[in-house]
């Protein structure tokens, strides 16, 4: 069949095998000249700019150290997570000095240290502490430590970048795998890649110096003298750093860098160091601003880390949606609508899948599926408190003179349709769920395949519901969790983001909402679901929110599922339901009269719950908060589509839980295409069962067997062409069918196939065929139950 043999055929070009050689052969051109034909390893003499700084640096530095040493040296304990307690003395005593008194070798491992257990206060460890703390001692294995150690990393390669350069460097922060640094080239240059070798021959020099971070604070004015040659560092300090106050720079060797740190001690400790890619970008992001240059690298403590890392990369590269994406023609992009995925036959096989499973989960679990529109007038935004956080991100039209909006997210229109009617207590929770198109305005340079889009849907669902039902949905929604992820073969961890420092609402409602949420991750957790952690400071700032990090077989960590609690909202949109002590509605429509809504204001119900109707007064200093935070420099102002009205009495506010399981499906999809590396499970794979008759006479009975299949709904091809048996199986198993059947002559008498299982190499051989109506019943099963198992194990024939 022409089809199975085109997929077969771009497995075989497109396998990272065909696409190493020419890598290695560049990889070894550039070994082989070491960056000799690069030109000079170094510029000589180096930039003037250097010598100016460190002049200035030294001065400094030597100032602050004489006024440290005047600091009074009290007594001071320093508790250890062990509960242990270490004496030490103020401004003399360092973590390294606590470190190397446990042992050496874990002051060798030590990358940074942690004070009173706050993230915030991350600490260097040849700093002395100035009081009596909390300490904990941080390596490479903690995710905190980790970013110190690709952060001091990034400062290694900055310092090698000006000695080769001379350029004028912006920022190096740490990302997630590894971290970057952006710079200017004098005379708009750009880094080539024969530019690597060279980088890293400076950085082992570096290293081997042993270079230690020095720490110096500095006022505005001394910052903008230091930085006086370079025009991103004097537009950052200029924007970033108040007038009058002092912040800090890190120096290692010639390199001194605008930098809050903290770092490692020394140079030294980078031992195993890489750059992996160069690409070009915009000063802050920014398209108007100056084209920069950006060097990618990563590094470890130790060589074998290194090495594991770069096999990683390999297994990653062979997993990579894109490519599997194209292999198996499931999808592609077009620059005629970039971000926006063109999903091919068999990828919406895989998308609807997905989706008919979700959509099963909504029956089971009382969810009502709605649509809603795909664009709105932007006052629908405005009303929301949307429009100054998003605008920019969305994708506005011009229609009847009026501004339209195409939909970033759908709880808005899921709050319109709340409110279209009066709703009762007796009707929560409601759970809207909802498939619609989403479009979000994604920079070009940011859009990355299937993980980074501007057209998406997502799994989204908006359930609306009483505060003393938030424990009995959340618990549900981690059932969801546990089931969902669990039938993928995923598994995932918990974090509970608590109020942030900007935050609307009464902090009481704050603090419940916030205690249901970690009785209900408590309960999940001692039922055997997973471990949770607090991440304090980081809730939206309408509500806690529950972070679901997915990790996938190769233990990465990917951003999916969501669930947030949302108390504004419901305010926003004046959201009521009628309590179970409610008033009749004759005696409300004579308290609206009394009150007009020039003085809603001043409105208190009487008989109101703490849990259910607030004082109007509270819902005042919301909504002057979330003008504060929504319309900071709206100059020109948008009408919401109506004004908020008072709680009505005998009323109250329903929560809103915004909730995703998948996320995006677009970005799900990537997911796992790179989890399964392309094998799809049965239940979900595009390619389910392909025919392959021996020869052509039998090719009447494999279309039969072809058909019954089909009236299964499981997606089946017959390899019609001329090819051998065994070429024909080979491209089965290329194009990831979950099962080969193979039929010949004494199948087609007795009417049955002979199966091949993709998953399990003990069933390549020819085995004992089953018949046809025991392998359709087995396969019904096995897409109903959703399951990983083989149906058919080998069975080896009796001898007669």
């Amino acid at each position: 069949m022409e089809k199975v043999e085109k997929v077969a055929e771009a497995l075989k070009k497109a396998t990272i095998g065909a696409e190493k050689k020419p890598k290695k052969e560049k990889k070894g051109a550039a070994a082989t000249t070491d960056g000799a034909d690069a030109g000079p390893l170094e510029l000589d003499p180096p930039a003037s700019f250097l010598q100016e700084r460190i002049e200035l640096f030294d001065r400094l530095f030597k100032e602050q150290q004489d006024h440290l040493a005047t600091k009074p040296h009290d007594e001071i304990l320093i508790t250890m997570p062990d509960g242990s307690v270490k004496p030490g003395k103020a401004y003399e005593t360092t973590p390294a000095d606590i470190a190397k008194g446990i042992s050496n070798s874990l002051y060798k491992r030590t990358v940074v240290a942690r004070i009173d257990g706050d993230r915030e206060q991350l600490w260097d460890i040849e700093r002395p502490l100035e009081r009596s703390c909390k300490l904990e001692l941080l390596d490479f294995n903690d995710d905190q430590g980790k970013f110190v150690f690709w952060h001091s990393s990034a400062h290694i390669l900055g310092e090698a970048c000006e000695r080769r350069f001379g350029c004028s460097l912006c920022i190096g922060p740490p990302v997630d795998n590894g971290f970057y640094y952006e710079m200017a080239l004098p005379g708009g240059a750009t880094v080539q890649t024969s530019d690597w070798a060279p980088l890293e021959n400076i950085v082992s020099k570096i290293v081997k110096e042993k270079q230690p971070f020095q720490r110096l604070e500095m006022s505005k004015e001394n910052l903008l003298k230091m930085f006086a040659y370079n025009p991103y560092k004097q537009h950052i300090i200029k924007d970033k750093i108040a007038d009058g106050t002092r912040t800090t720079v890190y120096r290692n060797g010639p390199l001194i860098d605008l930098c809050r740190g903290p770092h490692v001690p020394d140079t030294s400790r980078i031992e195993s160091f890489a750059i992996m890619k160069n690409s070009s970008s915009y000063f802050l992001g920014d398209a108007n601003n100056d084209s920069l240059q950006r060097i990618y690298g990563v590094s470890f403590p130790d060589k074998k880390q290194m090495a594991a890392h770069k096999k990683f990369l390999e297994e990653a590269a062979k997993r990579d949606h894109r490519l599997i994406g194209r292999q198996q023609e499931l999808f592609f992009f077009d620059e005629s609508s970039p971000g926006s995925a063109m999903w091919l036959p068999h990828g919406m096989r895989i998308h609807n899948a997905l989706s008919d499973y979700i959509k099963e989960q909504y029956w089971q679990r009382e969810y009502d599926e709605v649509m809603t529109p795909n664009m709105f007038n932007v006052s629908l935004w405005e009303q929301s408190g949307h429009l100054a956080h998003y605008k920019d991100d969305m994708f506005i039209l011009d229609v009847d003179k009026e501004q339209f909006g195409l939909k970033p997210m759908n709880c808005p229109a899921h709050a319109m349709m709340f409110r279209h009617r009066d709703r009762s207590h007796k009707e929560l929770p409601l759970r809207f769920a909802d498939f619609g198109v989403l479009h979000r305005n994604e920079a070009s340079g940011a859009l990355s395949g299937m993980t980074r889009v501007r057209r998406f849907q997502q799994d989204d669902a908006h359930i609306f519901c009483r505060e003393d039902q938030i424990k009995t949905e959340v618990a549900d929604l981690f059932d969801f969790l546990h089931t969902f992820y669990g039938t993928l073969g995923l598994t995932f961890k918990l974090k509970l983001s608590t109020r942030p420092e900007k935050f609307m609402g009464e902090i009481g409602t704050w603090n419940r909402a916030e205690a249901k949420l970690e009785e209900a991750l408590n309960e999940f957790a001692s039922a055997g679901g997973v471990s949770w952690e607090f991440n304090h400071g980081d809730g939206a700032f309408y509500g806690p929110k529950i972070d679901v990090a997915v990790l996938d077989c190769l233990n990465r960590q990917w951003q999916c599922a969501t669930i947030q609690l949302d108390f504004q909202q419901p305010i926003n949109f004046s959201l009521e339901y009628q309590t179970a002590e409610g008033v009749p509605k004759e005696q409300q429509h004579k308290d609206a009269k009394a009150a007009p809504v020039a003085k809603i204001e001043a409105t208190k119900p009487e008989a109101a719950k703490p849990e259910e109707a607030k004082p109007q007064e509270a819902e005042a200093e919301i909504e002057h908060t979330h003008s504060a935070l929504c319309n900071h420099g709206d100059s020109k102002k948008v009408r919401p589509l109506f004004p908020k009205k008072a709680l009505t009495p005998g009323c109250a506010r329903p929560v809103m839980i915004h909730r995703a399981m998948a996320g995006s499906l677009e970005r799900f999809t990537a997911i796992l295409c790179e989890h399964f590396a392309g094998k799809w499970p049965f239940w979900m794979s595009p390619r389910q069962v392909i025919v392959i008759p021996v020869g052509m006479g039998f090719l009447n009975y494999a279309k039969e067997v072809a058909q019954i299949l089909k009236k299964e709904k499981i997606h089946v091809d017959v390899d019609s062409t001329g090819n051998t048996l065994q070429k024909k199986i080979r491209n089965g198993q290329l194009a990831q069918y979950n099962f080969c059947f193979v039929v010949g002559d004494d199948e087609m008498k007795n009417r049955k196939v002979n199966i091949r299982y993709r998953d399990d190499t003990s069933t390549q051989a020819r085995d004992v065929p089953v018949s046809l109506d025991e392998a359709v019943e087995k396969l019904r099963k096995l897409k109903a139950e959703r399951g990983t198992y083989n149906p058919f194990p080998p069975v080896k024939e009796e001898k007669a």
